[in-house]
C-alpha cells in the first residue's frame, strides 16, 4: 500500500469509464486497493480514482475489497483522462480535506489535512528489520519487546503526521493488518511486506538491497522534488545503559546532515522543556557504512530511538503517547528542515 497525499476530486463519468474493456483480476485475502493496484504494476496515485469508479458496486465498507471477487483494473489512458477532468475539492468547499488511508488502521485511517507546510516534499520511511527479522529483543516483565514492532509503530505514526501537512509519503515496509496501535505490548508477527507487496527475505543483505532498490526506484519518479529518507530503529545495548535518541548520516551528504541536525535541535528543545532537570545527550554523527545510508539516493537519516533492553528507555516505546511524541518531534524537525531548504 502506498501512502500518497492527493487532494481527491471529481470522478470520471460512467460513460467515459465503461466505454472500453478492462483487465479483470481476483482479489486475494488481505488485499487492499493499493496493494492490488501495485501488484499489477499500477500507480495508486494515478489509478485509484478510476478503480473506485469502475468497481463502485463491488466494494465493501470504506472501499474495502472482497477476497475472491473479480475487479476491473483501469488502464493508463483512463488515469490520464481522470487527471484532465478532475478539479480540486478544496475549490468547491471550505471544509478541510480528509484522506482515508487503511494502512493506519480503523481508528486512525481518516487523515485531516491541516495545512500545506510540506506540500511538494517527498519522504521515504523505513521501519527497521521486519518480516522474519524482529531486530533487537528486550525483556519487559513476562513479555518480549521486538524492535521491528515498536519502530514500525513510530514510523507509521510519523507517516500520518507528515500527511497531515500535505507531504507525499511512502511507507517502504508495511504491515497489512497492524495499523497504528495503542497497546503497550505490541504483538510480534512476521507478515510485513515491502512497498511493492513482496515478502521480506530471510537474508539480511537481500532485505537491505530490496528496500533501498524500492526507494531508489520511487526516487526517480520524483526527480527535482525535495526528497528525504528516514530509517527508524531501536538499539540494543547492555541493560544498564540508558541512551537518548541519536542520528546517523552520510559524511558526504550536506542535506542529510542538515536534516539530522534540525531533528536533533527539536529533540534538544523538547527535552529542555519537558525534562528541564535532565540534559539531552543525543548525537548527530556520520556513519556512511550503513547500507541504507550509503546506497539510498535521497539524503538519508538513520534514527536510533533508544536501548530496547534498558528499563528507562523502554518507557519511551511501551507508552503509546511516548511513541506519538517521538513521531511528532521527528515531524517537527522535518518541517523545520523543509522550510530551511526552500
Amino acid at each position: 500500500m502506498r501512502i500518497v497525499l492527493f487532494v481527491f476530486a471529481l470522478f470520471l463519468s460512467a460513460s467515459t469509464l465503461f466505454g472500453q474493456s478492462y483487465p479483470k483480476v481476483i482479489a486475494q485475502s488481505g488485499d487492499g486497493i493499493y496493494l492490488l493496484l501495485r501488484r499489477h504494476g499500477l500507480d495508486p496515485s494515478e489509478h485509484l480514482k478510476p478503480f473506485l469508479e469502475l468497481n463502485q458496486e463491488n466494494l465493501g465498507q470504506d472501499n474495502s475489497l472482497y477476497a475472491g471477487r473479480t475487479y476491473l483494473l483501469p488502464t493508463a489512458s483512463t488515469a490520464a483522462e481522470a487527471a484532465v477532468e478532475s478539479s480540486p475539492v478544496e475549490k468547491a468547499t471550505s471544509s478541510p480535506a480528509v484522506l482515508v488511508e487503511p494502512l493506519f488502521g480503523k481508528s486512525y485511517e481518516r487523515v485531516e489535512i491541516k495545512d500545506k507546510q510540506l506540500q511538494g516534499a517527498v519522504y521515504y520511511l523505513i521501519a527497521g528489520h521486519s518480516g522474519p527479522d524482529p531486530g533487537a529483543i528486550g525483556k519487559y516483565g513476562a513479555y518480549q519487546l521486538s524492535e521491528d514492532e515498536y519502530a514500525y509503530d513510530v514510523t507509521i505514526r510519523l507517516a500520518r503526521r507528515l500527511m497531515e501537512h500535505s507531504a507525499t509519503v511512502y511507507m517502504i515496509i508495511q504491515d497489512p493488518d497492524d495499523g497504528i496501535r495503542d497497546e503497550n505490548i505490541l504483538k510480534m508477527d512476521t507478515d510485513e511486506v515491502s512497498y511493492f507487496g513482496r515478502p521480506i527475505p530471510y537474508d539480511q543483505k537481500q532485505r537491505l538491497r530490496n528496500r533501498v532498490a524500492d526507494v531508489n526506484q520511487l526516487y526517480l519518479k520524483h526527480k527535482g522534488a525535495h526528497q528525504r529518507m528516514l530509517s527508524i530503529h531501536i538499539d540494543s545495548r547492555s541493560k544498564g545503559q540508558n541512551i537518548d535518541v541519536f542520528f546517523y548520516h552520510h559524511e558526504s551528504s550536506a542535506p542529510g546532515l542538515a536534516l539530522a541536525q534540525r531533528i536533533h535541535e527539536v529533540f534538544t528543545t523538547k527535552y529542555n522543556r519537558h525534562q528541564p532537570n535532565r540534559e539531552y545527550f543525543g548525537t548527530v554523527t556520520p556513519r556512511s557504512s550503513l547500507y541504507v545510508v550509503k546506497y539510498s539516493h535521497p539524503p538519508t537519516v538513520f534514527v536510533e530511538l533508544g536501548n530496547i533492553k534498558n528499563d528507562k528507555d523502554q518507557r519511551r516505546f511501551i507508552i503509546p503517547n511516548n511513541r506519538q511524541a517521538l513521531a511528532n518531534w521527528l515531524c517537527d524537525g522535518i518541517i523545520a528542515d523543509y522550510k530551511a531548504s526552500n
